[in-house]
């Protein structure tokens, strides 16, 4: 099965451009399962009703998010009412849920604790349900939404041979170290974004330079320019669940 995993996706412009063109890139890639993370897809921090809807509608299957899901009271009602999931390691108390399961396919979310929030561990979180799941879905998704690489490939080392893939997020800026991992579990520290190339992780790049001269707060606009889609696109062995291949995907409607 090929499976496309979209990057984090960042407002307006990025939904805009997936409600456009992700028909067609699925079509080119031959994708048949659509996973895109939206925790920035609401003005750039969290989600709503409206914007779920929008990457839904673009012909995205699950949406992840992060550490930005809560940032919005709308967000409970997505989270308890569409295909959306929060970290799993937010715990049993949050809102929403962890994982999901459509079509015997699971996904995961986990969020990192390295320079992030304090959270439960996400390590022992996958853990504990990662035999349940694997009961009813062959194969297994894990969104690893983190800031230091070393955490996120220790969860790829981690859930080797156990999952189909392990796929950072977070970051907004694209690794280049995609592999299979044990020749079964396919892996990329960050998968990047979807919004504007011509930015600071999809803000207004002078306005982020004023904040780094001055240090005082700065309202931070979404940028508008060479809107892209940053992503992997996976292939899956529907029996055993294992990964075959994993490429770094990029469109945009200035690229050729």
């Amino acid at each position: 099965m090929k499976m496309l995993f979209i990057g984090d996706v960042v407002g307006k412009p990025a939904r805009a451009y997936l409600g456009e063109s992700l028909k067609g890139i699925k079509e080119d890639l031959g994708a048949e399962f659509v996973i895109a993370n939206g925790e920035n897809s609401a003005g750039g921090s969290s989600i709503t009703l409206k914007t779920a809807r929008e990457i839904f509608e673009s012909g995205v299957d699950i949406i992840t998010t992060g550490d930005h899901i809560f940032k919005k009271k709308e967000s409970r009602e997505v989270l308890e009412s569409m295909d959306v999931i929060r970290p799993l390691n937010y715990g049993d108390l949050a809102w929403g849920k962890g994982y999901i399961i459509k079509d015997k396919i699971a996904v995961i979310n986990l969020l990192g604790r390295v320079f992030m929030q304090p959270v439960d561990c996400p390590f022992k979180a996958v853990r504990d349900v990662l035999d349940k799941i694997k009961l009813k879905a062959n194969i297994v998704i894990v969104d690893m939404h983190a800031e230091a690489t070393s955490e996120k490939l220790a969860m790829g080392y981690f859930l080797a041979g156990k999952v189909s893939a392990v796929l950072g997020t977070h970051t907004h800026i694209p690794t280049a170290d995609e592999r299979i991992i044990d020749d079964s579990t396919a892996y990329i520290t960050d998968a990047g974004m979807t919004g504007s190339f011509d930015s600071v992780l999809g803000r207004e790049k002078h306005q982020i330079i004023e904040r780094f001269l001055t240090g005082m707060p700065v309202r931070f606009n979404l940028a508008q320019e060479d809107v892209r889609l940053q992503g992997v696109i996976m292939d899956i062995d529907e029996a055993t669940g294992k990964a075959v291949s994993i490429e770094r995907v990029e469109r945009g409607r200035n690229l050729k």
